[in-house]
């Protein structure tokens, strides 16, 4: 390992939200995955409310083709707000004043062919810059009291280094992530002492899967520049995070909250099903309707 550096603060995140959405068509023929709503607000302002809560300043959407829509989700508009200030909206409007990013607190790239993650994070380069950057994969979706992104901060403030978001799956279910060996299998935060994509059944280091919630050092992007193929003949960011082992440390956080695949139909209907009971405005008028149905 090479000499320890000063923790340098975490101000971009990037969002990898290039992806074509088959699994939701035709809902995402015209219209991005992420702009799917869980209850009243797009999966990727989630994402976007969980960078922001943890301190992050930039945020950086590497996207693909029929993607303007996010960019228009996070600009001013101002026919509507215009029309909410007219109407009496003061409480929409402020909503939408809150959300809105400082000006030059976005940008976006694209990545013209869907190579993989790591070929998406590499697409952000020359946005975050020489400087260690926080990645959320939007579909994936995190909830607890304390936000993933907040507490990986902590840990990273504490000692710096890389650092990977984590939570237990089933042993029969670790062949398909990305999978997490370390030092303490029970704390809160622990040295990873191996990493594996997709290992093959009964070969995982731990239970302990990849959840999408990530710290990295600049120096990802020299060995993602190798665009070396990895499984499913992609270009995985996991494989870059093992040769970066080599002489950087990582750590796993250990996630405690719940983790909604909105990649999936499932794991989005039960998202909004979530988030929806935990609002004081829905709960019992969705618990009613639920039990009529079941």
């Amino acid at each position: 390992m090479s000499a320890a550096r000063p923790v340098q603060k975490i101000r971009k995140a990037v969002f990898p939200v290039a992806g074509l959405g088959t699994r939701f068509l035709p809902a995402t023929k015209a219209m991005p995955k992420e702009m799917l709503t869980v209850v009243d607000r797009p999966v990727i302002q989630h994402a976007v409310d969980e960078a922001r809560a943890a301190g992050i300043e930039h945020f950086i959407f590497v996207t693909g083709r029929n993607k303007g829509v996010i960019e228009d989700h996070f600009d001013s508009q101002f026919e509507l707000e215009n029309t909410l200030k007219q109407r009496g909206k003061d409480t929409d409007l402020e909503q939408l004043m809150r959300d809105l990013p400082g000006a030059g607190q976005t940008s976006f790239t694209r990545q013209q062919a869907p190579l993989g993650l790591g070929h998406a994070v590499w697409c952000a380069r020359e946005l975050v810059g020489n400087e260690p950057f926080a990645l959320l994969l939007p579909d994936m979706l995190h909830h607890a009291p304390k936000s993933c992104m907040a507490e990986m901060m902590e840990a990273y403030n504490a000692t710096g280094g890389n650092h990977v978001a984590v939570k237990p799956v089933p042993d029969d279910q670790t062949h398909m992530y990305g999978i997490c060996g370390v030092a303490d299998p029970k704390a809160k935060v622990s040295a990873i002492t191996k990493m594996v994509e997709k290992p093959k059944a009964g070969t995982a280091p731990s239970n302990l899967h990849i959840t999408g919630r990530y710290i990295i050092q600049p120096e990802i992007f020299a060995l993602l520049a190798a665009q070396e193929r990895g499984a499913g003949g992609e270009i995985q960011l996991t494989d870059a995070m093992i040769k970066l082992q080599a002489s950087q440390a990582f750590h796993a956080v250990r996630f405690d909250g719940e983790i909604f695949d909105c990649g999936s139909k499932i794991g989005w209907l039960t998202a909004n099903v979530a988030y929806a009971l935990k609002r004081d405005d829905l709960r019992a008028e969705l618990t009613a309707e639920l039990k009529k149905l079941i």
